[in-house]
């Protein structure tokens, strides 16, 4: 799922124009720009100009002596090997926020270190709106919402370079927002999953919270309140759909949960074109079509699907984020064992057509790596006859007596036949 360097060439290109337009004509840069990108322009115009050259420093002793020993600061200590990972595999800086934007823990890649310290994109830098403009950190505060900004999208021109992406992390106990984890690299280097990498990146740290921050026990619990795992919406997209609204399942069709996925897959959001060609390719499918499909399925989710761009707006978790998280942390037997097939078998959607393949690609390729046996004779139900993970399985069994071996010789036999 990359995107050619011409298309990113040309999206540069009208943000820039946007980001002109909105310096010279302001709000006449409307049409030009995502609604919340313009929103945060004004927010950023009324208190700072562009020629900001770095972010402000808060004082050191404080945001030290604020991390050290925080519920943030245990959690990211938890993961901080799998966050590493992820920067120097993307060449990526990450950084980790108070509820006030400012940054209180950053890793960088070869390339993006230089890059960010030269803006302060450094432990103590303040990035809210009023010290440098729109960024994806305190859009991603201010919404509560994953958030990207795309290079000339971010107010100040001293990131124009940038593509960031960012997602709230939240107190798992109290459900409090402690701050955000960003993902920056350079605009050329944009990816369409580093939206759902920078969620999947705040769950792992709020998954390392719920371990080593106990639960209150004075905590006040509501009678019929809905708890985490019940509230907002759960998709189970792999090898069978199924769609839970507050735990409560919808009746959708298969367009509609097609649309579901896409916008899922890109937390963004996805204008009326985008969404059409993701959705139908080249069917002659008139907009209006696709217009009364998001209509009932925005009825279907209690209106929490904004528009310009078709955006949902409440909190997500789907099987395909399951499996791609385990991926990225090595943890191919808990992967695979999410992984319940192709994504929404048969279906003609390109958009999801493309994922599916990327994702079937990736769990191969890390049994091939990785052929651990159960996961192996997991992967055989659904792949009988990919003989190459079976006999890489074999192989690194050698001679060693295995329990899972003879059904892994029948299942190879069977395949060859």
């Amino acid at each position: 799922m990359s995107v050619d360097r011409h298309e990113l060439h040309t999206r540069r290109l009208d943000a820039v124009r946007a980001w002109t337009a909105f310096v010279e004509q302001g709000d006449r840069a409307e049409r030009f720009v995502r609604p919340e990108i313009l929103h945060s322009w004004v927010r950023s115009g009324a208190v700072l100009t562009p020629d900001v050259t770095e972010a402000p420093l808060a004082d050191e002793s404080d945001t030290a002596a604020y991390w050290a020993g925080s519920p943030l600061q245990r959690a990211v200590e938890q993961v901080e090997d799998e966050l590493r990972r992820t920067a120097d595999d993307g060449d990526l800086v990450l950084a980790v926020t108070d509820p006030e934007t400012r940054i209180l823990w950053t890793y960088g890649g070869r390339v993006m270190r230089h890059k960010a310290e030269s803006v302060n994109f450094v432990a103590g830098g303040k990035w809210d709106e009023s010290s440098v403009g729109t960024n994806a950190l305190a859009l991603a505060l201010h919404t509560g919402a994953p958030s990207m900004v795309f290079s000339a999208e971010h107010y100040a021109p001293i990131v124009h370079n940038w593509v960031c992406w960012a997602a709230p992390v939240h107190n798992p106990a109290t459900g409090e927002q402690l701050g955000v984890i960003d993902l920056s690299t350079t605009w050329d280097r944009s990816h369409p999953i580093g939206l759902a990498t920078a969620r999947m990146m705040a769950r792992l740290i709020e998954s390392a919270m719920a371990q080593v921050v106990p639960r209150q026990s004075s905590t006040l619990v509501v009678p019929g309140a809905r708890t985490s795992s019940e509230c907002g919406l759960d998709l189970r997209l792999l090898g069978s759909a199924d769609v839970r609204l507050d735990g409560e399942r919808l009746l959708l069709n298969r367009r509609q949960t097609e649309i579901l996925a896409l916008l899922t897959l890109h937390p963004e959001g996805l204008n009326l074109d985008q969404l059409h060609a993701l959705l139908y390719g080249d069917q002659s499918i008139s907009p209006s079509t696709l217009k009364a499909e998001v209509s009932h399925l925005r009825h279907a989710v209690g209106g929490q699907l904004a528009s310009r761009p078709y955006r949902l707006t409440l909190p997500v978790q789907t099987d395909v984020e399951t499996v791609v998280c385990c991926l990225r942390q090595g943890r191919v037997r808990e992967a695979v064992a999410a992984y319940g097939g192709d994504l929404l078998p048969g279906t003609d959607s390109p958009g999801l057509g493309e994922y599916a393949d990327y994702l079937a690609v990736a769990v191969r390729e890390a049994l091939l790596g990785d052929p651990v046996p159960a996961a192996v004779a997991r992967y055989t139900e659904l792949a009988p006859y990919d003989t190459e993970v079976v006999e890489a399985c074999l192989a690194r069994l050698g001679e060693s007596p295995h329990p899972l071996k003879p059904l892994l010789r029948g299942r190879l036999a069977a395949a060859s036949r």
